[in-house]
């Protein structure tokens, strides 16, 4: 994984950090719509003291487009997405499998000794692990694990930079400029002096 970002930011102002991360473009995983799809690819950045989010209203419309939220394993609701792991939710037997028209299935779980059942609905998109007439157990997978993700780490250096320092370095390089102009204009007056000397 590769990280670019500014090695300087002033403050009140916005910048961009840059992840690169290296990846098989062939993986897939299974997006909203139950299709398969390219892998969302994302970073948790963790600023030091002094960063924050730029507003919305300084963000410009470009870079707005390259922010899209992405999509993990659970909803900010706390429901699952179907990009993750369906469990079953009772033990028994698998008596009824029905395909919805949508995409999806849902799982009928009968337990052999009470008759109770237990229906799961697994969303679009998934692969599933049990068939009709099979015997499983509560929290056995339903379906394979269509996460395709993992965590890589990586450092880089950024420095939030005073304006009182810059505001110094700037006054300090103006007065270097103005002492070498001085230097300049003095010689050549002191080199006229020795001209009109000579000519006496």
């Amino acid at each position: 994984m590769d990280i670019e970002v500014p090695q300087t930011v002033l403050p009140d102002t916005v910048f961009e950090a840059v992840v690169r991360i290296p990846y098989d473009k062939q993986v897939k995983q299974v997006l909203a719509n139950g299709k398969k799809g390219g892998l969302n690819v994302g970073v948790v950045l963790i600023l030091p003291e002094g960063f924050e989010l730029a507003p919305s209203d300084r963000i410009s419309p470009e870079m707005k487009e390259k922010i899209g939220r992405g999509r993990g394993q659970i909803y900010p609701d706390g429901s699952k997405s179907n990009n993750t792991v369906y469990n079953a939710t009772g033990a028994g037997v698998v008596s009824k499998i029905i395909r919805k028209e949508k995409g999806g299935y849902e799982i009928t779980i009968t337990d052999p000794g009470d008759g109770r059942k237990v229906v799961d609905i697994i969303p679009p998109g998934q692969e599933l692990l049990v068939s009709e007439g099979e015997s499983i157990k509560s929290d056995q997978p339903l379906t394979s694990n269509p996460y395709v993700g993992g965590f890589g780490q990586g450092d880089a250096e950024i420095v939030l930079q005073d304006i009182l320092r810059v505001q110094g370095l700037l006054f300090f390089l103006a007065s270097v400029i103005l002492a070498q102009i001085s230097l300049v204009l003095k010689k050549k007056q002191f080199e006229k002096v020795q001209l009109a000397e000579m000519n006496f």
